[in-house]
């Protein structure tokens, strides 16, 4: 049974995910025939596959795949036609009672626990289905393909453990997933992917080529840039500063933490309060409340509705942007105003929602606002756009699509005056216009202030992510009383929009790490050049070459081990360092190193002049 959906939603399933909410029933038919005594929870599809909650005594492990698959086949040779059944709670309740919901038999003493608890849940008057196929029938809202015979390209993933609706009180249950696909030919390509993106896991890569390190001493989901992961964060913070430059941004810096006020006034508070660290009480309320022998409610209540000051880590930049614009009087001639910052942030995930770099809870945004008037505000959004493509194709990521964020009029969460949403989301679809790619549009997906346009990145495993993101606010600047003196010499309000190509750095690193499989272009790598002496008597010349290199702006080492010239070529394109320069007797008799390439067995030989002015213009050009 999937978790409840409404009839729009379960209409809307697609074609997939109704034959993989199908497999998932398949899945648990055949472990009930190998295991009787299950008890089942609920199993929804997902975006590449699914997976089915239980209880039972035997602990599942990857050596049972083999066999549960086996059973799976012959369910689906079966042939097994599902069948739906509308049925009374009486009868809903009574099937449970007996063991048989979520079940191939009657269990006596075995009730459907969980089944019944689901029953429960399921609002007075609204109907309750069932679906059997064979002897197995579930509490289940559909919909289902039309028989097992189409489940037979399914193929279990892993396994591990899960609480009963996220409680940890309820006791541990397990979590099998598994996905499938209408052809053989679709789940081999599926799960060809998935050993190349096994290859191109980041926190592998991370680790091997030592570019971060997460230690639970320092806390799950914070960051440790060892030396080699923070020069490919600078070269990335380098290049978007230079591009900045160019669009005459100015840089600023702000602090880690803020007032609880500021944030109230933002409405991050508020509406992000889930997402947060806890708010910081300020130490003289801590004293005063312990001497008082204060509870820790009272505290909290207190913080929450402003009877304490406190101060939080900073979940936004925005209010901090914002108060440096009021911090001066403006006048239209002073705008735009583009302020940018390599700001962190710190939001609250929960521990199994993390995930190396891609999903933590301290992360730098390559963050900038701007204010300018509303007759900017087309030309602004474009200059942010062309500055996300700028981005996106000097990284050789050329397969994306567009997605304009649109507020739900009927969600109280958008805040802010309809009429400016209008002009907002208006200016979001005509700037989306200008990139010559198609774009969707979908309601409710805006920020709480203001809608935006996405840019979500298809990488060489065809797998999607966001990443650049534009937001053009109308709210904020009203709920801060900016202005700026107009031509008419009277008070204006500007218009704000928020932009950040690359999201953050600790995420979009993580997926460079992954899209080029640790094997940075030569401009982004951390090592660009290792010279490799054959022996100690060329040792000397070699670090002449270095000194020379290391002068002219590149980042080099020296492999100064005794290892033979094989090995040290093997070690260094591992490390995925794009070129090597073999040093022997011969070339520094005439001047001379061998280029070796990572990814080319061909041999080059050139004057040590010759490679800096040829690595150098890669380097200065961000060559892919």
């Amino acid at each position: 049974m999937s978790e409840r959906k409404t009839l729009d939603e379960r209409q809307q399933m697609t074609d997939l995910e109704r034959l993989r909410h199908s497999t998932a029933h398949v899945m648990a038919t055949a472990i009930l025939r190998l295991w009787p005594d299950a008890q089942f929870a609920y199993g929804p599809p997902l975006e590449n596959g699914f997976y089915y909650d239980f209880d039972m005594k035997h602990r599942i492990t990857p050596d049972d795949f083999e066999k549960i698959e086996a059973e799976m086949r012959k369910v689906a040779k079966e042939n097994q036609r599902f069948e739906r059944k509308v049925i009374s709670r009486e009868e809903a309740k009574a099937l449970a009672e007996s063991g048989r919901l979520g079940g191939l038999s009657e269990r006596p003493g075995n009730p459907s626990k969980f089944k019944l608890d689901l029953i429960d849940k399921i609002p007075e008057g609204e109907e309750i289905s069932c679906f059997q196929n064979g002897d197995f029938i579930d509490l289940c809202a559909g919909p289902h393909v039309g028989s097992t015979a189409k489940t037979k390209h399914s193929k279990l993933m892993s396994v591990s453990s899960s609480f009963y609706m996220g409680d940890e009180s309820k006791g541990q249950l397990q979590r099998l997933y598994g996905t499938a696909f209408p052809t053989k030919e679709e789940l081999d390509q599926h799960l060809v992917r998935l050993e190349e993106a096994k290859k191109r896991d980041h926190r592998r890569l991370g680790r091997e080529l030592h570019l971060f390190h997460i230690d639970e001493a320092v806390g799950q989901g914070l960051i440790l840039w060892k030396p080699k992961g923070a020069l490919v964060r600078r070269a990335l913070q380098d290049f978007i500063t230079q591009e900045l430059d160019k669009q005459g941004y100015s840089q600023v810096f702000t602090p880690h933490i803020g007032k609880l006020d500021l944030y109230r006034t933002s409405g991050h508070f508020p509406y992000y309060q889930e997402s947060q660290y806890p708010p910081i009480p300020e130490r003289d309320i801590l004293e005063k409340l312990a001497d008082e022998d204060t509870s820790c409610a009272t505290l909290v209540n207190g913080l929450n509705e402003g009877t304490y000051e406190g101060y939080m880590l900073k979940p936004m930049n925005c209010p901090h942007h914002i108060k440096i614009f009021a911090s001066e009087h403006r006048s239209y001639r002073d705008l735009p105003v583009r302020l940018a910052e390599f700001g962190t942030v710190y939001r609250w995930e929960q521990s199994g929602e993390l995930g190396g770099m891609t999903r933590v809870r301290g992360f730098t945004q390559d963050d900038a606002h701007l204010f300018c008037t509303p007759d900017q505000v087309a030309k602004e959004l474009i200059g942010c756009l062309s500055l996300v493509k700028t981005v996106l194709t000097t990284l050789g990521m050329h397969d994306y699509r567009v997605r304009v964020g649109l507020r739900d009029p009927d969600d109280s969460k958008f805040t802010g005056d309809p009429e400016k949403w209008d002009q907002a989301e208006a200016a979001c679809r005509a700037a989306a216009a200008t990139l010559d790619v198609p774009f969707t549009e979908e309601a409710g997906e805006a920020a709480f202030y203001g809608p935006k346009i996405d840019f979500v990145v298809k990488d060489v495993i065809g797998r999607d992510w966001q990443l650049g993101t534009v937001q053009v606010d109308y709210v904020l600047p009203e709920r801060f009383n900016l202005s700026y003196i107009g031509t008419d010499n009277a008070q204006h309000r500007p218009v704000m929009i928020h932009r950040a190509p690359f999201g953050s750095l600790e995420r979009f690193t993580g997926l460079l790490i992954e899209h080029f499989e640790g094997k940075f272009p030569t401009w982004l790598a951390p090592e660009q050049v290792r010279v490799l002496p054959i022996s100690d008597k060329t040792l000397e010349a070699a670090e002449e070459i270095v000194a020379k290199l290391a002068n002219a702006g590149v980042r080099v080492a020296i492999d100064r081990s005794p290892d033979k010239i094989g090995a040290k070529i093997r070690n260094t394109r591992l490390e995925r360092v794009p070129y090597m320069l073999v040093l022997g007797a011969r070339e520094v008799e005439e001047g001379t190193v061998s280029v070796r390439h990572r990814d080319r067995e061909e041999l080059a030989t050139m004057s040590v002049d010759q490679f800096i002015t040829e690595i150098t213009e890669e380097i200065k050009n961000r060559c892919l």
